[in-house]
């Protein structure tokens, strides 16, 4: 019974962050209330199969400490884009696509890794954020083409559901403050069903259980920028897995070393080959149930176990899943402000130690940054350039990217004439005492022996 308890409370840790990111995909690219339940459902399912393939034990994948997977919110951003532009289908493709790249190289990954220093990752994942910032001032408003966008009643939704979750991550602590998006999407529903606002319909004709097919929604088609897309988020992705794997062993007491790192990186890529094929979302690992774990003291793998059983079970149970598309978009949009904004707030704190070292950082921040933000608000800046070089530059995730790792190159791993200066002065200062004075204490010692 207390191990099925403390698996309950790493579901409801992490069950937020499992059902947002379906229905914020699903309502962008236009999926009907059937569509979106299935989604929902794969998801949940999905979050459940990918877990377990990490917590195994085995030569071939697997890290085997107690992490729970789920759908990175900086895929988010680029899979809207990549439904929008070239459809569900491309969506998908690209999913599978990344994850058999990160399953192949994750033994050279470790040598790719200098490429996405704290300085690059860091602007990918703020500029990511900042691009979702839209989505969710839109659904504030009651949504895309909403009749009643702007109302009184959205905004007071949006804006209430906003301020309970603020609230609480104020004045909780502990698991309670973990699950305090999950709390504010439960509240402002309840406040939304008060209001006449809630339409049961979508759960009603739900089936209690429904058999998982591939291929359901859409068979995926392979394109080569949203394949570039999902590859770039999911190297980002590992990077941020690297530290929570590194947080774990900590936790754990184990040491981690590089065939533990191997096997964590292919069971990652593992897992979005099989949510892509299934038609769910590319997965990573969950740092807010590494944090719970650090609260209760509790680290087994048999109770993330139980977390993803518990996953794969509500995933056939399709009315559970339309629970969720109940949410109105006023009551999404204000848990997206938040949930966003820490997307954003993660990619400042990873920028802030390394802006600070020099300016030659802070230079590459602001060309990525700047650059990925202005395409993505002026798309049709390069439209006059030929269609292949319009691959790279009419997506401002992708330009962002590309921008930040050349500019790390440039500054920062070609050496210069001026930073090897530098290097040689900095090292001449670390020297220890005796050996820079060794000379003058020479002549002192031949002197006194004469």
């Amino acid at each position: 019974m207390k191990t099925t308890l403390l698996g309950f409370q790493h579901l409801l840790a992490m069950y937020a962050g499992a059902v947002l990111v379906p229905l914020i995909v699903g309502n962008a690219i236009g999926l009907t209330p059937t569509q979106l339940t299935y989604l929902v459902s794969i998801d949940i399912l999905m979050c459940g199969i990918a877990t377990i393939l990490q917590i195994s034990r085995n030569k071939y994948f697997g890290i085997g400490l107690p992490v729970v997977l789920g759908c990175t919110f900086t895929a988010v951003g680029p899979m809207i884009l990549i439904g929008n532009d070239y459809g569900i289908s491309a969506i998908y493709g690209a999913v599978i696509a990344s994850g058999a790249i990160i399953f192949f190289i994750s033994r050279f990954f470790g040598s790719l890794v200098k490429f996405f220093p704290p300085i690059v990752t860091g602007s990918v994942v703020t500029i990511i954020g900042l691009t979702l910032i839209p989505v969710a001032i839109t659904n504030m408003g009651g949504g895309q083409g909403a009749e009643d966008f702007g109302s009184m009643i959205n905004i007071g939704l949006s804006f209430g559901t906003l301020l309970f979750i603020i609230l609480m991550f104020r004045f909780t602590t502990g698991f309670l403050q973990s699950i305090a998006i999950l709390m504010g999407l439960v509240v402002g529903t309840v406040a939304a069903v008060m209001l006449g606002m809630v339409d049961f319909s979508n759960v009603q004709e739900a089936s209690y259980v429904h058999i998982v097919t591939p291929f359901f929604l859409a068979t995926p088609t392979f394109h080569l920028l949203p394949i570039v897309i999902m590859t770039l988020v999911a190297m980002v992705s590992l990077v941020e897995s690297t530290g929570v794997y590194f947080a774990l062993g900590d936790i754990c007491e184990q040491e981690i070393d590089q065939k533990m790192l191997e096997k964590g990186y292919r069971a990652e890529g593992l897992a979005s080959v099989i949510g892509g094929i299934f038609n769910a979302f590319p997965y990573t690992t969950f740092s807010q149930n590494v944090g719970l774990m650090q609260l209760s003291g509790v680290k087994s793998r048999r109770v993330v176990f139980v977390t993803a059983i518990m996953l794969i079970s509500l995933g056939f149970l399709p009315k559970v899943a339309a629970l969720a598309t109940i949410i109105p978009p006023a009551v999404l949009g204000g848990a997206m402000v938040a949930m966003f904004g820490m997307v954003v707030s993660q990619g400042i704190k990873m920028l802030i130690p390394v802006i600070s070292k020099t300016q030659d950082n802070a230079m590459i921040v602001a060309c990525s940054v700047g650059l990925g933000l202005g395409v993505a608000a002026v798309p049709d800046l390069f439209q006059q350039l030929p269609k292949n070089v319009q691959i790279l530059t009419n997506n401002g995730i992708v330009l962002g990217s590309i921008m930040a790792i050349f500019l790390n190159i440039i500054f920062n791993m070609i050496p210069s004439k001026k930073k090897q200066m530098a290097k040689l002065v900095n090292e001449a200062k670390a020297m220890p005492l005796s050996i820079k004075e060794g000379p003058s204490s020479v002549l002192v010692s031949t002197a006194d022996h004469k």
